[in-house]
């Protein structure tokens, strides 16, 4: 298998690198991945469940909507927000720099669109340490209509273990006071669905769904299952 790595820094999370590779599997198709240390953070392999927050997150809006999306990735959710012609402003917020170079120097495939789009700002942040005080750091008084997060692996499985406190009813109440009346807070988990993490969502927010998502796996060759949460304002 054919890798190259094009992108790498140091973090205090871990190594954090960009890679490019051929899958046999798939004809030789081009796959881009983002690693921290050990663990996949992202691959354009697998990608349906990302464009899900979007749209699942955003379905039950309307009128002019300003969006804040914490983890950028490889794009792929902020792209299919950007999709929906609602979305006035967008800002992605991502822990690490370096990611957001890779997007501004097109290194990776949605580079050039989010890059290129005046509504999407790209801007380095803890979107766990903005959750208490505000995601707009030059406003801290705007609220958003929406909030779609995409950075721990699960409500259960942290990247960082200081992350736990945001799935609290503390830190939840938080989110739901950076939101419009009747915003959104849309949350992507690796795992299928958990009805006890939704009840609790719903005792934070007005009402919660849970959502599978599922997607062929070609390694395996079954069906693979992602979720998205999706939490409404009153």
């Amino acid at each position: 298998m054919s890798i190259k790595e094009i992108g790498y820094q140091q973090t205090l999370l871990g190594d954090l690198t960009l890679r490019r590779r051929l899958e046999p599997l798939l004809q030789n198709r081009e796959v881009f991945e983002v690693k921290l240390g050990d663990e996949y953070l992202m691959s354009s392999l697998f990608t349906e469940s990302e464009r899900q927050l979007a749209i699942l997150g955003l379905a039950p809006l309307d009128g002019e909507l300003d969006v804040v999306i914490g983890g950028l990735g490889l794009g792929y959710t902020a792209v299919e927000a950007l999709k929906n012609i609602n979305v006035s402003r967008l800002l992605v917020i991502d822990l690490f720099q370096p990611v957001i170079d890779w997007h501004q120097a097109r290194l990776v495939p949605n580079g050039e669109v989010l890059t290129s789009d005046t509504r999407c700002e790209l801007r380095q942040g803890d979107f766990f340490e903005l959750a208490r005080s505000g995601f707009d750091t030059n406003n801290p008084d705007r609220k958003f209509d929406a909030v779609l997060l995409d950075i721990d692996h699960s409500p259960e499985h942290y990247l960082d273990p200081k992350n736990k406190s945001l799935y609290t009813t503390e830190g939840l109440t938080a989110i739901r006071h950076q939101l419009k009346p009747g915003g959104t807070f849309a949350l992507w988990s690796n795992d299928p669905a958990s009805d006890e993490f939704t009840a609790h969502l719903k005792s934070v927010f007005a009402t919660a769904t849970a959502h599978n998502v599922e997607f062929p796996n070609p390694y395996n060759g079954a069906t693979s299952v992602n979720s998205v949460y999706v939490a409404k304002k009153i």
